[in-house]
């Protein structure tokens, strides 16, 4: 079955860097654009950004623009998000997605990862 498993997150510092990992599994990765999303305490899920199937397009929130990166290893079925700058209002769960279609729309994305915590303290 599909799997989508993240994994890096934790508890830094402001300004400190971090990068999550995203192992996808039961599907053709390299047929998917992968996004990443977020969500804190009480708030809706945002997106983050998002990287097309043959790796030459990126698209990312304003909020995180010039801060955040993603990028992906198809041969290892990997999506990655490299944070650098971290704020406390990037504090939240995050979720790496796949979908078909190079969207920042939730319900354009089929597959979801459970998410991992990401905490940024001031």
């Amino acid at each position: 079955q599909v799997q989508l498993v993240e994994s890096g997150g934790g508890l830094v510092q402001a300004g400190d860097s971090l990068r999550l990992s995203c192992a996808a599994s039961g599907y053709t990765f390299s047929n998917y654009v992968m996004a990443w999303f977020r969500q804190a305490p009480g708030k809706e899920r945002e997106f983050v950004g998002t990287i097309n199937r043959s790796l030459t397009t990126t698209y990312y929130a304003d909020s995180v623009k010039g801060r955040f990166t993603i990028s992906r290893d198809n041969a290892k079925n990997t999506v990655y998000l490299q944070m650098n700058s971290l704020k406390p209002e990037d504090s939240a769960v995050y979720y790496c997605a796949a979908g078909r279609r190079f969207r920042v729309a939730e319900a354009e994305y089929d597959y979801w990862g459970q998410g991992t915590q990401v905490t940024v303290s001031s």
